[in-house]
């Protein structure tokens, strides 16, 4: 593993992040510097999503799980299925579904023959929801990609890809569950 000052950054010149949050001095690292980009980027895009779908009364998390459990169809699909599929971890996945299942959004029920199970499914006013949040989250897609050709967008996703691949094991859930 590269240690924090393998690969200075060379020349003196600020980059679009480093003027971003205001740091004066120099990256320890590009590395370092690839990584405070990374995570800037990635707030950026998330309080554009959040806003989109602040009128609705919904966090991105909620949205996520929503999609999830309409996306199992009619058969449903386990809790801790949903909460393995999520893009991010964070809130508790017993609390964002209880919220959607508050607002009317989802419906659980207890699995047969294994009672343990709770599945989840979609309402009626959950996908309608989603019917008209969705080409809200989609138009928003072209625009933060937009700076981005085809060429650079699958360029973008295969380093995505790589750098997931590469930290999958500091990243991993610190509980493995099995989804009941």
């Amino acid at each position: 593993m590269p240690t924090s000052t393998s690969k200075k950054r060379a020349g003196s010149r600020a980059s679009a992040v480093q003027a971003e949050i205001g740091q004066r001095a120099p990256f320890r690292s590009v590395r370092q510097e690839a990584t405070v980009a990374l995570l800037r980027t990635a707030s950026v895009v998330s309080r554009a999503n959040a806003r989109v779908l602040e009128p609705y009364e919904l966090s991105l998390a909620q949205y996520n799980a929503l999609r999830i459990i309409r996306g199992a169809g009619t058969g449903g699909i386990p809790t801790l299925a949903v909460r393995e599929r999520m893009i991010e971890e964070g809130t508790t996945i017993t609390r964002l579904v209880d919220k959607l299942e508050e607002a009317g959004f989802i419906r659980r029920e207890r699995s047969l023959p294994d009672r343990r199970q709770v599945l989840c499914f979609a309402t009626d006013k959950g996908r309608r929801l989603l019917d008209e949040v969705n080409p809200l989250i989609d138009d928003l897609d072209e625009v933060v990609m937009q700076a981005l050709d085809e060429s650079r967008l699958e360029q973008l996703i295969a380093t995505l890809d790589e750098i997931r691949a590469g930290s999958a094991e500091l990243g991993a859930p610190r509980h493995s569950a099995q989804a009941t």
